[in-house]
């Protein structure tokens, strides 16, 4: 169903708030699901594979649906979309309930069942960052993009911490019931606002009776603008070396310190505490005045920080870096997503947003798909006593188990720095806030 309206300015931020306050309460709910099952998991097999393929399951098939989402997301009602994703978010989490109840939950299980919520999860944020124009006034645009940061952030707190907390009283099949609860309050809290739908444009060579046009649209829109390429080849390469490192983040601390869901938890927290007050502080201040700074020089920071990560053995190093590196977290996000809402006409960012998505996020399965088994049967074998790099790196990373991953994660973490610093010499990602004017100018 297509719906065409020519929404009013926003003049207030109540609808983003109520929207944001539900989302934050499904989010944490599913931040104890992943907890939780990430222990589950790790307790069954012991091996870093079957976690990094979980994450590789649910984006995988984000990717393939930024192929024709944003189609759907500009001719279908967003706020419809937001609650299917919800409502698909329950209905996933009670399938891996049942199994659990009955004794028959496995690890493909959770391949399957993640993959569908992350398809509708991702239907459901597209629906969201392409309505946040309709229901944020243009001056508000970082400070609410921040404040997306600080949702997801604040979750990554108290999603571990009471997953942690409750894990041993009422066991997976516990929170995962608190996860359906809070998917059902998400939804309800967008049953009670309005969210405007947007008029679609007219574009050249665009017809309603075509679906190659449409479909090709958002990536036409981007390739004939150099500057906003430039900003996706770089979020594509930074997101490829990233995921290749930090998938095995959760298995290198449970390796290091014999399978210790406390202390995995605690790093979870401090990280979240970072990214919480990096948010904040990100809403108050609204960013630098150059987007592009805040992109590049917060994700090179953040590589830095795991690294430093990476190195150490004790937890309490762990915390204080895993914090630091969370501070400089929301700058990617919120510059990146400022500039492109700045940038791009309401009545087309749903298309916009997922060619976006899906060129930016296209190698990220595969670092997804190849970081377990990289850890696994290279990088742990390798930093074993008398391995073949454990001579070489041992000094650094000592050896056993979790060495290995550790290395991994600090040679791609300085692949991401690189990455950072080669960004400043390409004069259309540097200059790309220049080079583009605002959709309103």
């Amino acid at each position: 169903m297509t719906v065409k309206t020519s929404p009013r300015e926003p003049t207030s931020l109540q609808t983003f708030f109520i929207i944001w306050g539900g989302q934050l309460v499904s989010t944490i709910g599913s931040n104890m699901t992943s907890f939780a099952i990430a222990i589950w998991a790790w307790e069954l097999t012991g091996k870093a594979t079957p976690l990094s393929l979980i994450l590789f399951f649910t984006q995988t098939p984000t990717v393939i649906a930024a192929c024709f989402a944003g189609i759907l997301v500009d001719r279908w009602n967003r706020k419809q979309l937001m609650i299917v994703g919800d409502a698909i978010a329950a209905l996933s989490t009670i399938a891996i309930l049942l199994l659990l109840l009955n004794n028959n939950l496995q690890i493909w299980h959770l391949y399957v069942t993640t993959a569908i919520n992350g398809l509708f999860g991702y239907f459901q944020s597209l629906a969201y960052s392409a309505s946040m124009s309709t229901i944020v006034p243009k001056q508000h645009y970082a400070r609410c993009s921040a404040m997306s940061s600080l949702k997801l952030a604040s979750s990554v707190i108290l999603g571990p911490a009471l997953a942690g907390a409750f894990y041993p009283i009422i066991s997976l099949k516990g929170i995962l019931l608190i996860d359906v609860i809070t998917c059902i309050i998400a939804g309800t809290t967008l049953l009670l606002v309005h969210i405007p739908q947007p008029s679609i444009p007219k574009i050249e060579n665009f017809s309603d009776n075509k679906i190659l046009p449409e479909l090709t649209f958002g990536f036409r829109y981007i390739f004939a603008r150099p500057s906003l390429l430039a900003l996706l080849t770089f979020l594509l390469t930074n997101n490829f070396v990233d995921k290749v490192g930090m998938a095995v983040f959760s298995s290198m601390i449970l390796a290091r310190t014999n399978n210790n869901p406390e202390i995995l938890a605690s790093v979870n927290i401090a990280f979240g505490v970072g990214a919480s007050i990096g948010a904040m502080m990100f809403s108050i201040w609204g960013g630098p005045k150059l987007r592009i700074h805040g992109i590049l020089i917060g994700t090179g920071v953040t590589q830095f920080a795991k690294i430093l990560f990476s190195l150490a053995r004790e937890p309490l190093i762990w915390i204080v870096t895993a914090t630091s590196g969370g501070f400089f977290m929301p700058w990617l996000g919120s510059c990146n997503q400022a500039i492109w809402l700045s940038k791009v006409e309401p009545g087309i960012q749903g298309r916009i947003f997922a060619s976006r998505f899906l060129i930016a996020q296209i190698t990220t399965p595969l670092g997804l798909g190849i970081s377990g088994p990289l850890a696994d049967n290279i990088f742990e074998p390798a930093m074993e006593t008398g391995g073949s790099l454990a001579n070489i790196f041992g000094g650094l990373f000592g050896t056993g188990a979790g060495a290995g991953m550790a290395l991994q994660i600090a040679l791609f973490s300085g692949l991401g720095i690189v990455i950072c610093l080669c960004g400043y010499s390409f004069h259309n990602l540097r200059n790309v806030e220049f080079i583009l004017p605002d959709h309103d100018s």
